[in-house]
């Protein structure tokens, strides 16, 4: 039985590979892993590979970057030969990027049963590049993965048939508890020159963000008085220096005293960081699931969430993007912190719950249903 897994950027990595080290598990899975080369440079794709114990990919179409009609045409052109050659049993995608919705479109022309891991997440915002390829790769696919209820419901909404989706649960918190350990050992905030519990880590990188000044300089008004209570540790994406630079706000932020713009870190040290840290801010939608997981404050930067568990069970909250709103939410989760405490599990959440299948084996779920229905009969 062959499959194939497509990845492109970073996300998916944290999302493939429990899935791949189950099916290289079985004898009677061939596993073949592509990865489209949507993030192509070591810190945001390579160095991810080594420390998720990912082996190295079977074929890089090595696409780069571009616009995003641009990336998902030379995905699709550079794809399709490929999963002609392959005759694969199953395509496998996971998440929302570009690479996600091309490699759905070509299995689907091909008549190659797809399996989409994540599916059913909504934001409801159509601004957002990621909500449009959710919604087309789960109208194309065979086989829907869901990691909360919610995306159940989504997907009936869509009329999407009950026999097609199965929910497994999160295969990002399967690779988090994996490494989670090993993560804390790594001391990340001694070095960076912190104590545990006692700073704010920070990311940032959606366009609605990082691509309109306005925004941008009203997210650095909170964050210069916020850091005057705590260090806010900034692992920065590149493309969000880029837009920091060109907005001629990054010297500004380079002079906040207690704002430490750090390079791009891997996961496992990024997540020594973010599980030990006081607070969290983001606009990523799996550092949403991560720190309800860790049981982390984490207030969201946007206005809406495809991820409403970590609201309703997790320690998760919106904030959008108004100074105001940032500081004055960061403020009550600093003095009042006392409702989050550890459950009998050993997972964190805001009230010792934790969501429902959230517990490590989502990847064994989903090898077990991809062998049920795309396996060979004689």
């Amino acid at each position: 039985m062959k499959i194939v897994s497509v990845v492109g950027a970073r996300p998916n990595l944290m999302k493939i590979a429990p899935i791949m080290e189950e099916m290289h598990r079985l004898p009677d899975i061939e596993p073949v892993l592509i990865h489209t080369g949507q993030h192509y440079d070591d810190n945001m794709s390579e160095v991810f590979f080594q420390e998720l114990g990912i082996p190295q990919p079977d074929y890089n179409l090595e696409v780069g970057s571009g616009s995003h009609t641009w990336q998902t045409a030379q995905v699709m052109l550079a794809l399709e030969p490929l999963l002609i050659d392959l005759r694969p049993d199953a395509v496998v995608v996971v998440g929302d990027v570009n690479s996600t919705a091309a490699a759905a479109l070509v299995a689907a022309k091909l008549d190659i049963p797809l399996a989409h891991v994540e599916a059913g997440l909504r934001s409801f915002d159509h601004t957002m590049p990621e909500e449009i390829n959710r919604i087309v790769t789960d109208a194309l696919a065979d086989y829907l993965f869901t990691t909360e209820r919610s995306a159940n419901e989504n997907l009936g909404r869509e009329g999407i048939p009950d026999h097609k989706i199965f929910f497994v649960g999160n295969v990002m918190i399967d690779t988090l508890l994996r490494h989670r350990l090993r993560a804390e050992a790594l001391g990340m905030p001694a070095q960076h020159g912190v104590s545990a519990n006692g700073y704010a880590l920070l990311t940032l990188h959606r366009p609605s963000n990082v691509d309109l000044p306005e925004v941008l300089n009203g997210i650095l008004d909170a964050l210069d008085s916020l850091q005057t209570r705590l260090p806010v540790l900034f692992p920065a994406h590149p493309r969000t220096l880029q837009r920091l630079a060109g907005a001629g706000l990054l010297e500004r932020a380079r002079a906040m005293p207690n704002l430490r713009l750090l390079k791009p870190l891997g996961y496992v040290e990024f997540l020594g960081l973010m599980a030990q840290a006081r607070l969290v801010l983001t606009d990523s939608g799996g550092i949403q699931e991560e720190t309800t997981i860790l049981g982390i404050p984490c207030l969201t930067l946007r206005e809406n969430t495809e991820r409403p568990v970590t609201i309703s069970e997790g320690t998760n909250e919106l904030v959008g993007t108004s100074p105001d709103r940032i500081l004055a939410a960061a403020w009550r989760r600093l003095d009042q912190l006392q409702g989050i405490h550890e459950s009998p599990s050993g997972l964190m959440s805001r009230d010792g719950r934790r969501p429902e299948l959230w517990d490590g084996r989502a990847a064994e779920r989903i090898v077990r249903v991809l062998r049920e229905k795309c396996g060979r009969q004689p």
